[in-house]
Protein backbone atom coordinates (compact mmCIF):
# COMPACT_ATOMS: atom_id res chain seq x y z
CA UNK A 1 0.00 0.00 0.00
CA UNK A 2 3.35 2.17 0.85
CA UNK A 3 4.44 1.91 -2.72
CA UNK A 4 0.88 1.99 -3.95
CA UNK A 5 0.38 5.40 -2.67
CA UNK A 6 3.76 6.96 -3.40
CA UNK A 7 3.16 6.13 -6.87
CA UNK A 8 -0.65 7.50 -7.01
CA UNK A 9 0.68 10.90 -5.26
CA UNK A 10 3.23 11.49 -8.26
CA UNK A 11 0.61 10.33 -10.49
CA UNK A 12 -1.97 13.24 -8.91
CA UNK A 13 0.85 16.14 -9.35
CA UNK A 14 1.81 14.76 -12.84
CA UNK A 15 -2.17 15.51 -13.53
CA UNK A 16 -2.10 19.08 -11.68
CA UNK A 17 0.61 20.07 -14.02
CA UNK A 18 -1.30 18.53 -17.27
CA UNK A 19 -4.09 20.84 -15.72
CA UNK A 20 -1.78 23.83 -15.82
CA UNK A 21 -0.30 23.74 -19.10
CA UNK A 22 -4.07 23.31 -20.67
CA UNK A 23 -5.42 26.10 -18.16
CA UNK A 24 -1.76 28.13 -19.86
CA UNK A 25 -0.70 28.27 -16.20
CA UNK A 26 3.36 28.00 -15.24
CA UNK A 27 4.13 24.26 -14.26
CA UNK A 28 3.79 23.73 -10.40
CA UNK A 29 1.63 26.88 -10.05
CA UNK A 30 -1.27 24.25 -8.73
CA UNK A 31 0.77 22.07 -6.31
CA UNK A 32 2.27 25.40 -4.84
CA UNK A 33 -1.20 26.67 -3.89
CA UNK A 34 -2.01 23.58 -2.42
CA UNK A 35 1.12 23.52 -0.33
CA UNK A 36 0.26 26.29 2.72
CA UNK A 37 3.30 26.24 5.26
CA UNK A 38 3.50 22.00 5.87
CA UNK A 39 3.00 21.09 1.75
CA UNK A 40 -0.11 19.63 0.28
CA UNK A 41 -1.78 16.43 1.36
CA UNK A 42 -2.44 13.36 0.47
CA UNK A 43 -4.34 10.19 1.80
CA UNK A 44 -5.93 6.53 0.14
CA UNK A 45 -9.34 5.43 1.16
CA UNK A 46 -10.68 1.64 1.04
CA UNK A 47 -14.30 1.12 0.55
CA UNK A 48 -16.63 -1.66 0.42
CA UNK A 49 -20.16 -1.91 -0.49
CA UNK A 50 -21.51 -5.24 -0.33
CA UNK A 51 -24.77 -6.55 -1.80
CA UNK A 52 -27.89 -4.76 -0.83
CA UNK A 53 -31.23 -6.74 -1.23
CA UNK A 54 -33.07 -3.47 -1.57
CA UNK A 55 -31.34 -1.14 -3.58
CA UNK A 56 -34.23 0.83 -4.02
CA UNK A 57 -34.59 1.67 -0.37
CA UNK A 58 -30.62 2.08 0.32
CA UNK A 59 -28.17 4.74 -1.24
CA UNK A 60 -24.65 3.20 -1.39
CA UNK A 61 -23.01 7.11 -0.72
CA UNK A 62 -24.90 10.31 -0.74
CA UNK A 63 -24.54 12.53 -4.10
CA UNK A 64 -21.87 14.97 -3.25
CA UNK A 65 -18.87 16.45 -4.37
CA UNK A 66 -15.72 16.13 -2.97
CA UNK A 67 -14.09 18.65 -0.89
CA UNK A 68 -10.59 18.86 -1.50
CA UNK A 69 -7.78 19.37 -5.26
CA UNK A 70 -7.69 15.73 -7.03
CA UNK A 71 -8.77 12.30 -6.38
CA UNK A 72 -8.16 9.01 -8.31
CA UNK A 73 -10.16 6.44 -8.40
CA UNK A 74 -9.73 2.94 -8.58
CA UNK A 75 -13.41 1.26 -9.12
CA UNK A 76 -14.06 -2.22 -9.22
CA UNK A 77 -13.51 -3.96 -12.89
CA UNK A 78 -16.56 -6.03 -12.36
CA UNK A 79 -19.55 -4.32 -10.01
CA UNK A 80 -20.69 -1.21 -10.84
CA UNK A 81 -22.01 1.84 -8.85
CA UNK A 82 -20.76 4.87 -9.66
CA UNK A 83 -22.62 7.26 -11.53
CA UNK A 84 -21.72 11.06 -12.07
CA UNK A 85 -24.51 14.13 -12.92
CA UNK A 86 -24.58 15.49 -16.11
CA UNK A 87 -26.66 17.80 -17.70
CA UNK A 88 -28.96 17.42 -14.88
CA UNK A 89 -29.05 13.53 -15.61
CA UNK A 90 -27.27 10.71 -13.74
CA UNK A 91 -24.48 8.77 -15.87
CA UNK A 92 -23.18 5.29 -14.87
CA UNK A 93 -19.50 5.36 -14.52
CA UNK A 94 -18.66 1.93 -15.77
CA UNK A 95 -16.35 -0.52 -14.52
CA UNK A 96 -12.99 -0.56 -16.74
CA UNK A 97 -9.89 -3.25 -15.49
CA UNK A 98 -6.77 -0.94 -15.13
CA UNK A 99 -7.99 2.16 -15.51
CA UNK A 100 -8.02 5.29 -13.35
CA UNK A 101 -10.97 7.59 -12.70
CA UNK A 102 -10.08 11.64 -12.44
CA UNK A 103 -11.97 13.58 -10.35
CA UNK A 104 -11.99 17.27 -9.93
CA UNK A 105 -12.71 18.52 -6.29
CA UNK A 106 -14.68 21.76 -4.93
CA UNK A 107 -10.65 23.35 -4.42
CA UNK A 108 -9.66 23.17 -8.56
CA UNK A 109 -13.06 25.16 -9.31
CA UNK A 110 -12.11 27.58 -6.92
CA UNK A 111 -8.94 28.09 -7.98
CA UNK A 112 -9.08 27.73 -11.84
CA UNK A 113 -12.21 30.28 -11.66
CA UNK A 114 -15.05 28.01 -12.86
CA UNK A 115 -12.42 26.39 -16.06
CA UNK A 116 -13.29 22.92 -14.37
CA UNK A 117 -15.99 22.26 -12.22
CA UNK A 118 -16.45 19.67 -9.36
CA UNK A 119 -18.17 16.75 -10.45
CA UNK A 120 -21.28 15.79 -8.24
CA UNK A 121 -21.31 12.25 -7.90
CA UNK A 122 -23.05 8.99 -5.95
CA UNK A 123 -22.52 5.48 -5.58
CA UNK A 124 -25.56 2.87 -5.76
CA UNK A 125 -26.01 -0.26 -3.99
CA UNK A 126 -26.34 -3.73 -5.62
CA UNK A 127 -28.19 -6.48 -5.10
CA UNK A 128 -25.30 -8.98 -6.32
CA UNK A 129 -21.37 -8.86 -5.75
CA UNK A 130 -19.06 -6.79 -3.71
CA UNK A 131 -18.26 -3.44 -4.91
CA UNK A 132 -14.56 -2.39 -3.52
CA UNK A 133 -13.12 1.22 -4.31
CA UNK A 134 -9.59 2.65 -3.75
CA UNK A 135 -10.16 6.71 -3.89
CA UNK A 136 -6.64 8.82 -3.11
CA UNK A 137 -6.80 12.50 -2.22
CA UNK A 138 -4.55 15.40 -3.30
CA UNK A 139 -5.81 17.61 -1.30
CA UNK A 140 -4.54 21.18 0.12
CA UNK A 141 -2.91 22.08 3.38
CA UNK A 142 -5.03 22.76 5.97
CA UNK A 143 -3.77 26.41 6.33
CA UNK A 144 -3.35 27.13 2.58
CA UNK A 145 -5.12 30.00 1.10
CA UNK A 146 -7.11 29.02 -1.68
CA UNK A 147 -8.32 31.60 -4.48
CA UNK A 148 -8.84 31.91 -8.36
CA UNK A 149 -5.16 32.11 -9.63
CA UNK A 150 -4.73 35.30 -11.13
CA UNK A 151 -3.52 34.50 -14.30
CA UNK A 152 -7.08 33.30 -15.24
CA UNK A 153 -8.18 36.32 -13.52
CA UNK A 154 -6.43 38.58 -15.95
CA UNK A 155 -7.52 37.09 -19.01
CA UNK A 156 -11.16 37.34 -17.30
CA UNK A 157 -11.07 40.48 -17.32
CA UNK A 158 -10.35 41.15 -20.65
CA UNK A 159 -13.51 39.88 -21.52
CA UNK A 160 -15.47 42.32 -18.90
CA UNK A 161 -15.65 39.37 -16.29
CA UNK A 162 -14.73 39.25 -12.68
CA UNK A 163 -13.66 36.53 -9.71
CA UNK A 164 -16.58 34.60 -9.58
CA UNK A 165 -15.01 32.36 -6.77
CA UNK A 166 -13.97 33.43 -2.77
CA UNK A 167 -11.08 33.40 -1.00
CA UNK A 168 -10.53 31.65 2.05
CA UNK A 169 -8.20 28.76 3.98
CA UNK A 170 -8.63 25.28 3.10
CA UNK A 171 -9.35 23.89 6.86
CA UNK A 172 -12.28 26.82 7.32
CA UNK A 173 -13.46 25.29 3.83
CA UNK A 174 -13.61 22.05 5.36
CA UNK A 175 -14.94 23.06 9.03
CA UNK A 176 -17.91 23.92 6.55
CA UNK A 177 -18.05 20.77 4.23
CA UNK A 178 -18.19 18.83 6.93
CA UNK A 179 -21.51 20.06 7.89
CA UNK A 180 -22.94 20.24 4.27
CA UNK A 181 -21.68 17.66 2.33
CA UNK A 182 -24.41 15.78 1.04
CA UNK A 183 -25.73 19.29 -0.30
CA UNK A 184 -24.82 21.55 -3.38
CA UNK A 185 -21.23 23.11 -3.51
CA UNK A 186 -22.84 26.64 -4.29
CA UNK A 187 -24.27 27.58 -0.46
CA UNK A 188 -20.97 26.30 0.65
CA UNK A 189 -18.88 29.27 -1.83
CA UNK A 190 -21.65 31.52 -1.33
CA UNK A 191 -21.18 31.03 2.58
CA UNK A 192 -16.97 31.61 2.54
CA UNK A 193 -17.67 34.41 0.78
CA UNK A 194 -19.85 35.89 2.77
CA UNK A 195 -17.50 35.18 5.97
CA UNK A 196 -14.26 36.56 4.01
CA UNK A 197 -11.73 38.46 5.64
CA UNK A 198 -8.16 39.96 4.68
CA UNK A 199 -6.18 36.64 4.30
CA UNK A 200 -2.54 37.16 4.00
CA UNK A 201 -1.29 35.55 0.81
CA UNK A 202 2.32 36.25 0.75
Amino acid sequence: MKEFAAEIEKLAEKVLDLLCENLGLEQGYLKRAFAGSKGPTFGTKVSSYPPCPRPDLVDGLRAHTDAGGVILLFQDDRVSGLQLLKDGAWVDVPPMRHAIVVNIGDQLEVITNGRYKSVMHRVLTRPDGNRMSLASFYNPSADAVIFPAPALLEELSKRAGSAVYPRFVFEDYMNLYLLHKFEAKEPRFQAMKADAAPIATA
